[in-house]
């Protein structure tokens, strides 16, 4: 499954990289952070609340808007 998080307060390509490496050091997560559009794209290998990867984030000051499913191209 992937979703996508909307990640705000990010400045720099240091804010980028700390939230990509809190956010991959989660068991079953693999992530993206692109600091332009101010998101994450998360592939979840294994089932990982939304709770825990907003903790992820917010624990470095980050504030977290929507989390949502990405939904692919056959449903």
């Amino acid at each position: 499954m992937k979703k996508i998080m909307e990640i705000n307060g990010m400045h720099c390509d240091k804010c980028r990289a700390n939230a990509e490496k809190a956010l991959n050091a989660l068991d079953g997560v693999t992530a993206k952070v692109n600091l332009s559009k101010k998101n994450a794209v998360i592939t979840l290998k294994k089932d990982v609340s939304d709770e825990e990867l907003k903790n992820a984030v917010t624990a470095l000051g980050f504030s977290v808007g929507e989390i949502k499913v990405k939904k692919s191209i056959f449903g």
